[in-house]
């Protein structure tokens, strides 16, 4: 289901830049920097959070340095694509904890996943949960990631 976008002013735009950039500073912090009072931003940051254009607030770990050093990212067409078809794949997908991303396109395949995993024996067993004991899955396109010369998780407000 896609919402519609809600009204940002100047001031949401703003405050939305600098959690983007650093989500762990504190309120008082946040206020200086986008120039209102500490109440004011507290009111616009739990605004922003009620209306769901803060969906949530996480910690980024850089996977090099927790040994998942291995992306991959893998074009899943289905046999079927019946609605029910298309869930249940996405559901299996979301079960499996080094699917980063699970995204529905077209046209193309029917689904690309982002995986971040600990090594290529890693990869092969996740294949096999997650494809090849799928009756479903007709074609698995993967692609490995050798160098990531940009990763950011800011979008343009």
């Amino acid at each position: 289901m896609i919402n519609d976008p809600v009204t940002l002013d100047d001031l949401d735009r703003r405050i939305l830049n600098f959690l983007q950039a650093d989500a762990s500073q504190t309120n008082a912090e946040l206020a200086e920097q986008v120039h209102v009072s500490p109440p004011t931003c507290l009111r616009r940051v739990k605004q922003l959070t009620e209306n769901g254009v803060i969906a949530r607030q996480v910690a980024l770990v850089d996977p090099d340095k927790v040994g998942a050093r291995l992306t991959a990212i893998v074009e899943i067409t289905l046999d079927v694509q019946a609605a029910e078809r298309l869930d249940q794949f996405e559901q299996l997908a979301a079960g499996e904890d080094a699917v980063m991303q699970c995204y529905r396109v077209a046209p193309g395949p029917d689904f690309v996943l982002i995986i971040q995993l600990v090594d290529m024996p890693a990869y092969h067993a996740l294949a096999h949960r997650l494809f090849a004991t799928h009756a479903n899955v007709r074609n698995v396109k993967a692609y490995f990631s050798t160098f990531r010369s940009k990763f950011d998780t800011r979008i343009a407000v």
